[in-house]
């Protein structure tokens, strides 16, 4: 028989309230997104506006406002029953929304006039489609066509085999590859020249077709297209005449047509506007001091509308406006814990890199998350929010949070040094070294440990082929003479 008792017990839990969830999430935001957060925000909660100083001219024909100072003053209207939302009667509600800001300030009489990218850009697809428009009738000759530029990635090359399309066009169109290679060869006529092309050496040949047969270089240029690409790409010129059987003039004139190319076609009928990064933080010199401020830009101020938050009073009404009013309260407060962590953060991290910022990389001092949470006083986890998807402009551009931080490598002094510092030097010796002669792994070590960095051979050719350079063989330049 099971028998029923009662105990008391105590226990222990950590419990994330709303507002620190709020204050997590809105902190790990990168700006783009937090835009977003708040624009919605704004919209969605009636107790929110913004705080920008201003008062509003109302429009022609209409009474003057009262600001919310003048509402304690006079008796308080009736807020709206819940469910309304009255967003007309919102001091923002005139101001339209300019890139950038959330209804920030209207531009007055001798504001200046700003001037924004033009967005109304095409992509390659969109290019590709609108000559197939031109060229093709409806058919299914043209529903080949669109599932071959919907195959073609932004550099201009074919990414699926005829094969793969072939299968991809069934049941609604049966067709052999033959027919296939027939639309695709009008598709690679389109504008740019070279687009749709399987591969670097059909894309060459493509571009190389429209010019004159008595171009100076053509033929060897078709040949070394066909043929030497890989020759070509490590620049032996020796082993490229001995297999074609040139002299050095031909040679130099087929290399000059070649390189008058475009290997990235794709890219020429692009225009959709670029992304810009827009930077949290502003780092700036003033006097013999770094001086960090928040972007204003894209830290708006707001605030509890508190005409309206005044008409609630004590009563248990309008519930649904009181939860609205408790969400804008949680909201500011996040958005203040957002800024001066951000804030924090950023001044530690300029405090630890002031020698990468006067003298650039190869100041950069090692750093971890650890050393930033341990100086401020907060979780580790905290810092890495605070620096995931956060930018920092300076004098010397604009770089995410996260690259000022490194792994480090002992030095002979008994000092560590920064691997973003060894990568700047290694990349210094190898554009200052002698063509003919360059350095290989080992001579690089050598050097660096004659200036105290005790770096592994292999660490400087992990250090080099993450930097893009080729080994000290690929790197030497074979002159055409």
């Amino acid at each position: 028989m099971i028998k029923q008792t009662l105990q008391l017990k105590l226990s222990q839990q950590l419990t994330l309230t709303p507002q620190l969830q709020m204050a997590i999430r809105l902190l790990q935001l990168p700006v783009l997104d937090l835009q977003a957060e708040l624009r919605e925000a704004l919209e969605n909660n009636l107790m929110l506006e913004m705080d920008d100083g201003l008062e509003l001219a109302p429009p022609k024909g209409e009474q003057q406002r009262p600001s919310d100072s003048a509402a304690e003053a006079e008796p308080a209207a009736e807020p709206p029953g819940e469910g309304e939302a009255y967003r007309e009667d919102l001091p923002y509600a005139d101001v339209p929304d300019y890139p950038g800001s959330y209804g920030g300030a209207g531009r007055g009489e001798g504001d200046e006039q700003r001037d924004y990218a033009d967005a109304s850009g095409s992509s390659l697809r969109d290019h590709l489609l609108a000559q197939l428009d031109v060229t093709m009738p409806e058919g299914d000759r043209k529903m080949i066509a669109t599932m071959l530029i919907d195959a073609i990635d932004d550099d201009g090359y074919l990414q699926d085999s005829l094969e793969e399309i072939c299968a991809n066009l069934e049941p609604e169109i049966h067709s052999d590859v033959d027919e296939i290679e027939r639309v695709l060869a009008c598709v690679q006529r389109f504008d740019p020249l070279g687009v749709g092309a399987r591969d670097l050496c059909e894309c060459l040949l493509l571009q190389l077709a429209p010019f004159a047969p008595d171009t100076p270089g053509l033929d060897l240029a078709r040949r070394l297209a066909a043929e030497c690409l890989a020759e070509l790409g490590e620049q032996d010129y020796a082993a490229i005449r001995r297999r074609l059987g040139c002299d050095v003039e031909e040679l130099e004139s087929a290399v000059a047509l070649l390189r008058s190319l475009n290997p990235r076609p794709g890219g020429a009928a692009d225009s959709r506007p670029p992304e810009y990064v827009v930077p949290d933080v502003f780092v700036r010199r003033v006097e013999d001091e770094w001086q960090v401020e928040i972007n204003p830009a894209i830290a708006p101020r707001l605030r509890v509308n508190a005409a309206y938050a005044g008409c609630l009073g004590r009563s248990g009404e309008y519930s649904t406006l009181r939860s609205q009013l408790q969400e804008a309260r949680w909201l500011v407060k996040s958005l203040e814990i957002r800024n001066e962590t951000l804030l924090r953060v950023a001044r530690a991290i300029v405090g630890h890199q002031q020698a990468f910022l006067e003298r650039g990389e190869e100041g950069m001092r090692p750093l971890v998350l650890r050393e930033i949470a341990e100086t401020l006083e907060l979780h580790e986890s905290t810092v890495s929010r605070a620096t995931t998807g956060k930018f920092m402009h300076t004098p010397r551009g604009v770089f995410e949070f996260r690259y000022f931080f490194s792994s480090q490598v002992a030095g002979s002094d008994g000092e560590s040094v920064s691997s973003t510092a060894i990568r700047a030097r290694i990349r210094k010796l190898i554009a200052d070294e002698d063509p003919a002669k360059p350095l290989s792994d080992s001579a690089l070590a050598r050097v660096l440990a004659g200036e105290g960095i005790e770096v592994a051979r292999r660490t400087v050719a992990k250090y080099r082929e993450s930097m893009g350079f080729p080994s000290s063989n690929e790197r030497r330049r074979v002159a055409i003479r």
